[in-house]
């Protein structure tokens, strides 16, 4: 699996911290936003906290691409903004994007893309790969 994935949402359903850490934390993972998080504002590094220690990933807000890949464009509805995430090779880098991926598509709405082989990932399977990373440590 590639270490990027995309979130796709209708702008008006794009989160606030508050409501995401509500979403997050039904998820029982222990995962903690950092205070700084805010829609559309946040770039580059996102600090979070995974069970007490450090984690975090890189977050981007864009615009939905006007062409998407075929499976994407098949699954967007009124999905017109992409969050972007990257994460390094720490595995509680992966399990808070997989949980913050979880979240958005459950509570928010969101198509969960994996650009690398046009990939939708559905939420349970998110949720999977957050808990194996979360019980691997």
């Amino acid at each position: 699996m590639a270490r990027a994935l995309t979130a796709y949402l209708a702008r008006k359903d794009v989160p606030d911290r508050k409501s995401l850490q509500k979403a997050l934390d039904a998820l029982k993972l222990k995962i903690t936003l950092d205070d700084g998080y805010a829609p559309f504002k946040s770039v580059s590094y996102l600090p979070c906290t995974f069970d007490g220690e450090d984690a975090g990933f890189d977050i981007r807000f864009q615009d939905a691409p006007a062409d998407p890949a075929p499976n994407l464009k098949a699954a967007l509805g009124e999905q017109d903004t992409a969050i972007a995430f990257r994460w390094g090779g720490d595995i509680r880098e992966q399990a808070c994007v997989m949980a913050v991926c979880t979240a958005l598509a459950r509570d928010f709405g969101a198509i969960v893309h994996e650009d690398e082989g046009d990939k939708i990932i559905a939420s349970d399977d998110l949720f999977k790969k957050a808990k194996n990373a979360a019980d691997s440590l």
